[in-house]
């Protein structure tokens, strides 16, 4: 009697058992084979002005130019041999009298001349050679204007005040020789007009610190660490203005016609290409844009946050009742399948697919259309016709709608940190204002979900200074 006790006890406990847990054997639908991520995304519009200080073009230039600053030894050429030595530092000033940008530029310098007089008869060289002795301060302006990346100058020397008289070597003593040398400037004018030139505009040259900056900002940027979303600006045009000289200041204003996306997961790559940066002169740059930003989720990743999201949630119909384990998505022809692990009453996995839509007024995320995918509906039918009757449907349907308010605003909150003077690097300043984040729509690829974003504002990145 013991044992026949011992086995109906078994067999009941098995029964019971049978009773409230069934294991639901379905059909996975498989995923579209995966393919490149291909979308329509709207260019936005990030404003550039570069701000270029005087002083730091004047610091460049008394950096490239010390000491003996020009020579030329060749007396054959054209019948002169000057040397000229900066004596102190150079100074570059606002120049403008007009309209027009001009800069001041004031030179100490001193030089030594020696001019050929003379001629060739008959084979016999008769020439006499001069040495010239100049020591003052030149002064300098210079017309200036962008070209290609770089601010060019076209230098006419306005005036010489001596420190000292000029000299010219007379039997190896100094003679002074003032009212000769006027003349004799003329001869030097264009090579040391040359020589400013050549010196400013090489100083000049800020296409590397532009596109190490935009290189920094086109640098993949963590928005919210949580959720592991980065900001990835891909350039596609740089356009700028004529450069005017304000005050102590150049100013340029660029603007960049960029893609802006928002990816979800591990770090993404830069797409940033200098070699196919373009510069484009225009007129004008509006100041208000509009950024058009691209939330990009593959369904790997997307599934991480789903699970955080759902995972320990339990759907009862009476006193039935499933609790979930796990969570997973992907597309199947144009749909969005959910495969939901379940423990309880109902042990295994069923899938589900419907159209992600979103609803503008609640700023909610919903599925419309959710139901069991034809296998797995078959299946309860059978097993757990409490499930198919579409009561635990509606409440997991309920469950699947969400509101992404908190996140609108959170993405927000997250781009103003970015553009309250965030320095990629020094001398960069990243600043901006924004209206609210609104939501556009949603698309699904074989293997991505992609949300398209609104944003008005401005933002600017100052490039304050040269490097």
């Amino acid at each position: 009697m013991v044992k026949y006790s011992a086995c109906f006890v078994l067999i009941c406990s098995l029964l019971m058992s049978c009773s409230t847990s069934q294991k639901i054997d379905t059909l996975k639908p498989e995923p579209d084979d995966a393919s490149p991520i291909v979308y329509k995304n709207t260019p936005s519009f990030i404003n550039l002005p570069i701000s270029v200080k005087l002083k730091d073009i004047e610091n460049q230039t008394n950096s490239l130019m010390n000491g003996l600053i020009y020579e030329d030894t060749n007396i054959e050429d054209d019948d002169i041999e000057i040397k000229i030595w900066k004596l102190a530092p150079i100074t570059i000033q606002n120049g403008n009298t007009t309209a027009e940008n001009r800069i001041k530029t004031v030179l100490p310098l001193k030089a030594n001349i020696k001019y050929r007089v003379g001629t060739k008869t008959m084979g016999v060289e008769l020439y006499n050679i001069r040495e010239f002795n100049l020591n003052g301060v030149i002064t300098l302006s210079s017309e200036v204007a962008l070209t290609n990346w770089q601010l060019k100058t076209k230098t006419t020397l306005q005036s010489f005040d001596w420190n000292e008289s000029p000299t010219m070597t007379v039997f190896g003593k100094n003679v002074p020789v003032t009212y000769l040398i006027n003349p004799t400037i003329q001869v030097f004018k264009s090579k040391l007009e040359k020589k400013i030139d050549e010196s400013i505009e090489k100083s000049m040259d800020f296409k590397p610190n532009v596109l190490t900056a935009l290189e920094k900002i086109c640098t993949p940027f963590q928005m919210n660490e949580a959720y592991e979303s980065w900001l990835r600006i891909v350039p596609v045009e740089i356009y700028t203005t004529a450069a005017k000289l304000k005050n102590d200041s150049f100013l340029m204003q660029m603007g960049m016609k960029c893609n802006m996306e928002t990816l979800i997961g591990q770090e993404p790559i830069s797409k940033f290409d200098s070699n196919k940066i373009v510069l484009k002169p225009v007129t004008k740059i509006p100041n208000q844009i509009s950024a058009n930003i691209v939330a990009i989720s593959t369904y790997q990743d997307a599934s991480k946050i789903i699970r955080k999201n759902f995972i320990g949630q339990e759907f009862t119909s009476g006193t039935k009742k499933v609790k979930v384990q796990d969570v997973a998505i992907w597309h199947k022809e144009g749909k969005m399948v959910i495969a939901l692990e379940l423990l309880g009453t109902i042990n295994g996995k069923i899938y589900l697919a419907g159209f992600p839509q979103y609803d503008e007024k609640t700023k909610e995320i919903y599925f419309d259309q959710l139901d069991y995918v034809l296998d797995t509906k078959s299946k309860l039918l059978r097993t757990a016709n409490w499930m198919a009757q579409g009561i635990v449907l509606r409440k997991i349907q309920e469950s699947c709608r969400y509101s992404i308010q908190p996140n609108l605003e959170e993405g927000k909150k997250t781009m103003m940190d970015y553009l309250k003077n965030y320095s990629p690097m020094p001398g960069v300043y990243v600043n901006g204002k924004m209206d609210d984040i609104q939501f556009d729509k949603i698309e699904l690829t074989k293997n991505a979900i992609i949300a398209f974003i609104k944003v008005n504002g401005e933002i600017n990145v100052a490039v304050d200074g040269l490097k």
